[in-house]
């Protein structure tokens, strides 16, 4: 079945199952693939299904929507196609990738962990902010590359402490820590907080981020001071009863067209 996988830099953040449906794409929240971001239109563009075949449409976008480098108005997907719409890319996978799927497969809930965490709290979309070309279409290249190589993706490794496994990858944006059956890293301890921190993947970047006043985050020895602090291999954290060791260094490879 095709799916839409879409990705900020090197990272898989969304994927989407096609199954010859109309996906809207955009910054209103009503868009099934949402774009937070000031470079992204309300209602950007989509992807529907018309005589056998996906089709990409732009709906009028302030700074476009652009197919392999190239600006489009409407144009035919094929496989592999990569999408650029504001600082994302958008890659079409005619069969979809079940490797892809499997790794990335706990992104729509750590965005659902994240709308709790924030509810009631939607900010106003400001104008949308225009975008230099040039960098667009470096970014298309960069992304279309990345489909045949290798990403980088965060790994906690528990050492002391109660939590329902030893080991975890972290290939989403937000990551939440805590005694929630919705939390990523799920503490086992009965008086553990439901949310004590969570960490969260910026471009290329891991942060801790207290969940709030009362969590205290030790790193190194350190008590963390901010609320929130970038993380660095080799890093030791303990939070609300657990000691982990963080690492970036696991890398998943992403399958050709050829291996599916």
């Amino acid at each position: 079945m095709a799916q839409l996988f879409l990705k900020f830099g090197e990272q898989v953040i969304q994927e989407v199952l096609l199954n010859r449906g109309v996906v809207t794409i955009g910054r209103q929240p009503d868009n099934l693939l949402q774009i937070d971001n000031p470079a992204v239109s309300g209602h950007h563009a989509r992807v529907s299904w018309k005589d056998g075949q996906y089709v990409l449409e732009d709906f009028e976008s302030f700074n476009g929507t652009y197919l392999n480098n190239s600006r489009i108005r409407e144009a035919v997907l094929a496989d592999r196609d990569v999408i650029a719409i504001g600082k994302h890319t958008v890659v079409f996978c005619e069969q979809g990738s079940d490797e892809l799927a499997a790794q990335h497969r706990s992104v729509d809930r750590n965005a659902w962990i994240q709308d709790q965490m924030d509810k009631a709290r939607l900010p106003q979309l400001d104008p949308t902010m225009f975008m230099d070309t040039q960098k667009t279409k470096a970014r298309v290249a960069q992304a279309a590359g990345a489909m045949a190589g290798r990403r980088i993706i965060g790994a906690l490794t528990i050492l002391e402490g109660k939590t329902d496994r030893q080991h975890y990858l972290l290939p989403g944006k937000l990551s939440a820590i805590g005694r929630s059956k919705l939390a990523t890293i799920r503490l086992k301890k009965w008086f553990a907080p439901r949310i004590a921190a969570s960490i969260q993947l910026r471009e290329d970047r891991y942060f801790i981020v207290a969940a709030g006043k009362s969590s205290k985050i030790i790193i190194n020895g350190n008590e963390m001071v901010d609320h929130q602090q970038e993380l660095r291999p080799g890093d030791v954290v303990q939070v609300a009863g657990i000691k982990a060791k963080f690492d970036d260094s696991v890398s998943s490879p992403i399958p050709s067209s050829r291996e599916q």
